[in-house]
């Protein structure tokens, strides 16, 4: 992204001509609605005249518009990395969230550490959603037993008593709970480490 003044009043010009074609209007029109003379309109669209914030202001009114718009300013991308978020324990597995935000279902980073019994199976509301990144998981689901290799995934309605197992290495594997999953798997789990 370029913040350099100099190149984005040159992107003005080029800009201004393509916003008033997109719009199907002609110089005469966009004048009568600037109240700028289209002269000086035509002289901003092919760079020969300087854009100014007074020029520049009742043009962007004009199309509906912000100012970044006509200047072809890239909009700031924040950091989309997320950090700082602490592990919930479940059980003695540790699911980190991979966002910040509300959404449904929630995505987390779950690593199950070797020799992980399951324990009894739980049933809640939602569907629930693994994916293996690395290791060997075991999904006990009703009476089935299904091992679950490195990129394997699977898709399961939680109204089947469901839990997980691991054998001699860890697992690392992405989940998506909703929110009924979130509750049964890591708020009755136990609390943030």
């Amino acid at each position: 992204m370029t913040t350099d003044p100099t190149a984005l009043l040159a992107r003005v010009g080029p800009r201004l001509a393509e916003l008033r074609r997109e719009r199907d209007l002609t110089l005469a029109a966009l004048s009568r609605t600037t109240g700028i003379s289209t002269s000086t309109l035509s002289r901003l669209e092919s760079g020969q005249r300087k854009a100014t914030l007074e020029l520049l202001l009742p043009i962007a009114r004009a199309h509906g518009v912000g100012l970044d718009d006509l200047v072809g300013a890239e909009p700031a991308v924040p950091d989309p990395r997320v950090r700082g978020l602490e592990p919930v324990r479940m059980g003695r597995a540790a699911a980190y969230p991979l966002t910040r935000g509300p959404v449904q279902p929630r995505p987390y980073r779950l690593v199950y550490p070797p020799g992980l019994e399951c324990g009894e199976l739980r049933t809640h509301e939602g569907f629930e959603w693994v994916y293996v990144i690395s290791g060997q998981l075991t999904l006990l689901l009703g009476d089935k037993e299904i091992v679950l290799g490195t990129g394997e995934a699977a898709e399961f309605d939680c109204h089947v008593p469901h839990g997980f197992a691991t054998g001699d290495q860890p697992v690392e594997a992405l989940s998506l709970f909703g929110k009924q999953g979130e509750r049964a798997h890591l708020r009755a789990s136990g609390r943030r480490s």
